[in-house]
């Protein structure tokens, strides 16, 4: 999809960017006459409708075509763009034109076209044809400039999950094959569980795709990983769970919350003495998606005799919060903060159904 560069007309947020950038444009068309005159600002109106309609029809032409361009290279799609955008201008203009041969309210745009009764039918649309296709370019540079930066962000995403994906501690390896040799015989069942809870972790770990997956998918691999560790930590780690309230479908970056529950037991649960919970909670409020991790800040001695909050080095946070800002461009957050002895992380999602994506 390197060519589908254009935005989702279809989308509200490109609808209002459209309309603003037009309504720009007539300002920029209202004030642009060298000739003062004192209905300038009445013939705003008339101007703004008739940028507008070549607008918005044009948003709906390229909505319609938003399908095609994923067949199409890049110099397709920016020559189909400009044909579609350029030829509703020389059809509203024509239209245009006729209407103000035959109303009077046509004075507002043959002054801002510089029109007198003798300028001619071809004329007046050639100009704005001019001026849209002008317009148009310089909105497809942009477009593709960003889509190129897009690209750049995700790739970097994507070593960025590489990165996670090899981080696999080895004693965790080797802690979980002797739990299974220990289950072995006394509990096989229980060992076989485990091996499939092993083997899904370690695919996951493994796949070199980036694609999102669902939350709920996400939430049973965290949970298989807390399954693994609970067998070998015992009573020293404690799980809660509330995550009731969020939608399954939802599409979320692959390996986003087993890294950071990881996290916890290493940096939270293994060096406390006694252990200590670690808490998954979840809202969903107003299409956006609130997740929260929450562990035990374990307490170290100086050798100067103070105690301090131990801290890990931040890698998997790090990693997360730039996954979570190419992902979502700019709409996913990570956020931590030490409150009465727990190290919180919360991450914040906008909701997208997993095939919207």
């Amino acid at each position: 999809m390197a060519a589908a560069f254009l935005p989702d007309f279809c989308q509200l947020r490109a609808l209002l960017l459209v309309v603003i950038i037009a309504e720009l444009l007539a300002f920029v068309l209202t004030l642009a006459p060298m000739t003062s005159t004192q209905q300038r600002w009445g013939d705003l109106g008339l101007i703004s409708l008739f940028v507008q309609w070549i607008a918005l029809t044009s948003t709906a032409m390229l909505c319609l075509s938003k399908r095609w361009f994923k067949q199409l290279n890049v110099t397709a799609t920016t020559f189909y763009s400009l044909f579609v955008v350029t030829g509703i201008t020389a059809l509203v203009s024509a239209i245009a034109y006729h209407l103000i041969l035959s109303n009077s309210l046509g004075s507002a745009l043959a002054g801002f076209e510089g029109l007198t009764q003798s300028s001619h039918h071809a004329g007046f649309i050639l100009r704005n044809v001019a001026i849209s296709l002008i317009i148009c370019a310089v909105a497809s540079r942009y477009f593709y400039v960003q889509h190129q930066s897009r690209l750049s962000i995700r790739a970097e995403a994507r070593s960025r999950l590489h990165a996670l994906q090899a981080r696999i501690r080895p004693h965790f390896l080797f802690n979980s094959m002797n739990t299974i040799a220990s289950l072995t015989r006394s509990n096989p069942e229980l060992a076989e569980t485990v091996v499939e809870d092993l083997a899904d972790l370690f695919r996951n770990n493994l796949n070199t795709s980036n694609n999102a997956t669902r939350l709920a998918d996400e939430i049973d691999l965290t949970r298989r990983y807390l399954n693994i560790e609970q067998l070998r930590l015992g009573e020293r780690l404690q799980t809660q769970w509330r995550v009731d309230m969020l939608p399954d479908n939802a599409a979320v970056p692959p390996l986003l919350l087993q890294p950071l529950v990881e996290n916890a037991v290493y940096h939270g649960i293994e060096p406390c003495v006694n252990g200590g919970c670690i808490r998954i909670q979840g809202r969903f409020e107003a299409d956006m998606i609130c997740l929260t991790i929450s562990n035990p800040l374990p307490i170290t001695t100086t050798p100067q005799g103070t105690q301090t909050n131990s801290k890990g080095l931040g890698m998997a946070l790090e990693n997360t919060r730039q996954r979570l800002a190419g992902w979502y461009e700019g709409e996913g957050h990570l956020a931590t903060e030490n409150k009465d002895g727990q190290f919180i992380v919360t991450l914040t999602l906008p909701y997208q159904r997993i095939g919207d994506i």
